[in-house]
């Protein structure tokens, strides 16, 4: 399967300017094919606005985030690996999403680089067993007790009270 990571950041992107906000993008600079001014990058990152009214020329494809923005007054093409996002936000209360970076590369059922025959490169997904035991407590009759198989007995109906202890 190609990765969701594209498909999340234009869905954010689009919700944020839906929204009336500011999209943000937190970016590896140190990623291979990261195309930004140098200035720009700080402690290895690099912040970019993403709302319509900062750039031009936007586009969020499958591999890469291009678009023109000026960097102290001066125009500058922009290229950024999906890869390289980190995250995505609207700058104005934070919402938004950050991106595993498990999540990035995932472009073919190629195993990756550091799977081995004894180790897959993703964990399979495995139902979780359903006892009987844990059948009867789920229906509201009392929890199982830290000593083996026995239930606690029901809490008691009507008003809880505190008491004061001295």
């Amino acid at each position: 399967m190609t990765s969701n990571r594209p498909y999340l950041l234009r869905a954010v992107h689009e919700w944020i300017c839906d929204n009336g906000l500011t999209p943000y993008i937190v970016v590896d600079a140190a990623k291979p094919g990261v195309q930004v001014p140098p200035q720009a990058i700080s402690e290895g990152r690099v912040v970019l606005n993403l709302a319509p009214r900062a750039i031009a020329r936007l586009e969020i494809g499958n591999e890469a985030i291009t678009f023109m923005a000026r960097f102290g007054g001066v125009g500058h093409a922009v290229s950024v690996p999906v890869a390289a996002v980190q995250a995505i936000y609207a700058r104005e209360n934070g919402q938004g999403m950050l991106l595993a970076e498990d999540a990035a590369g995932m472009t073919s059922s190629a195993p990756s680089p550091d799977a081995s025959p004894t180790r897959p490169a993703m964990p399979a997904l495995q139902a979780v067993p359903n006892s009987a035991q844990d059948a009867s407590l789920s229906d509201g009759e009392g929890e199982k007790s830290d000593d083996g198989d026995k239930p606690d007995k029901p809490r008691p109906k009507g008003k809880p009270s505190l008491h004061v202890v001295k």
